[in-house]
């Protein structure tokens, strides 16, 4: 009887482990390719056929374990291109045809950010693990409440945010993990894009602490090791005169920002929407024992030597795409074989949390000219419920018995990956009371 009752604990322990796939309606074009069913793929659809769109769908034809199955895009003749030139079976100009979807396991959100949260939310309520591009919605409180309706469904959720993924950043985050450089005492992060952007994609944007530092400000983060305390920001305008009329750190095409961590670490970080000698990605860190950093990368290793220069042959790489392709590939790649091995995911909901309030503390230092505490942040915002949260700057009336948070974890419910390790532990727990 014993024997019985531990065989279907651990029945219903391994089922409750599963991939899960869900039945929905959808209607869609057909490519004339055949769709070879294997039922071990992890099915997937991609929403935006846009570059970066483009970029994630050739790295899950890479990826083993997982098979595109649809994709979709608002001019549906780039989804038809891209189905096309990718064997994609189906395609369609709806995202909902993706997301509900019943063949679809995963949805890669590569949409624009003002439809993420949305986005995220319907594929919860349908089911469907979520892989989304930051940032996850452009306001606090919509946020959390795409978070938490994963987490409420049980579903994964990965943000992009691909230089954590970048060999170059992944080596010295390696080095402090391995004490190779002693404890860290400094971080510096430099960013500067090859031309600044035209003045309709920085209106609306969110400012250059949003739409750019934001990479950084996560960055400083992940070698950092652990959530930050405070920061000051500054920001000017140099080079594009034209955005000096528009709100907040819009106008700035130029900041810096110094992060302070536990134990004293500090981060210094400055960007800039212009680098004439193209584009400028570097990272260092001093450490107790030593130090290490990355240099800019090239396109190749060749240098030339003439009477009147000494250098590299070939300029740096012109832009992200070019500069970070290896990098999104791997993510992409690492979300594939956690949905496959139904392993945790390496960038979560809460790492894209945090990124956007550290670029909404940063903005709000700047725009004071002072210190401003994470905490601040985070206190603004206010649940009802896990997936019904507004900001308090938004609310007519103070909440009766509000009680703000400083921790943005608090805010979240626990991730699909932290309620199975849960279980674990409690299904270990129960063996050992049954074994002794």
């Amino acid at each position: 009887m014993l024997k019985s009752s531990l065989l279907l604990v651990l029945l219903t322990a391994v089922q409750a482990f599963q991939p899960m796939r869900t039945a929905s309606s959808s209607t869609t074009l057909f490519m004339t390719t055949k769709e070879n069913d294997t039922k071990q793929d992890i099915r997937v659809g991609v929403i935006g056929m846009g570059r970066i769109g483009l970029v994630h769908l050739e790295a899950i034809t890479k990826a083993p374990g997982v098979r595109p199955v649809i994709v979709s895009n608002p001019t549906v003749s780039k989804a038809e291109a891209a189905a096309k030139q990718y064997n994609v079976p189906r395609f369609t100009d709806n995202a909902m045809d993706v997301i509900t979807d019943p063949q679809v396991d995963a949805v890669w959100i590569c949409s624009p950010s003002q439809y993420h949260a949305e986005q995220i939310k319907a594929c919860a309520a349908n089911k469907k693990h979520v892989f989304c591009e930051k940032p996850i919605a452009t306001e606090l409180d919509e946020t959390v409440e795409a978070i938490n309706a994963c987490n409420e469904a049980g579903v994964k959720l990965m943000i992009g945010l691909q230089r954590r993924f970048d060999q170059n950043f992944r080596r010295v985050e390696q080095a402090i993990r391995k004490s190779e450089v002693g404890e860290p005492i400094m971080i510096k992060l430099c960013s500067r894009d090859p031309s600044p952007p035209p003045y309709s994609y920085v209106k609306g944007g969110g400012g250059i602490f949003a739409d750019m530092a934001v990479h950084d400000l996560d960055m400083s983060r992940f070698l950092a090791g652990s959530d930050p305390i405070d920061i000051l920001a500054i920001g000017s305008c140099h080079i594009d005169k034209s955005i000096n009329d528009l709100p907040g750190s819009e106008k700035y095409d130029t900041a810096s920002c110094l992060v302070r961590y536990p134990n004293g670490v500090q981060a210094m970080i400055d960007v800039c929407r212009q680098s004439s000698f193209g584009y400028d990605q570097r990272a260092e860190v001093l450490g107790t024992k030593g130090m290490i950093q990355t240099d800019n990368v090239y396109p190749n290793t060749a240098k030339i030597f003439k009477p009147d220069f000494t250098g590299n042959a070939d300029m740096p790489f012109d832009f992200f795409l070019s500069r970070y392709n290896e990098a999104y590939v791997t993510e992409t790649i690492a979300f594939c074989e956690s949905l496959v091995n139904d392993t945790p995911v390496p960038c979560t909901g809460e790492d894209g949390l945090v990124a956007l309030i550290m670029a909404i503390a940063a903005d709000k230092s700047a725009a004071e000219n002072r210190w401003v505490s994470f905490r601040e942040i985070v206190e603004q915002v206010y649940c009802s419920s896990p997936t019904q949260c507004e900001l308090l700057s938004q609310s007519e009336l103070f909440p009766a018995g509000f009680r703000p948070s400083g921790d943005a974890k608090s805010l979240l419910l626990p991730n699909v990956d932290e309620q199975k390790k849960a279980q674990a532990n409690g299904f270990r727990a129960a063996l050992s009371k049954i074994f002794g």
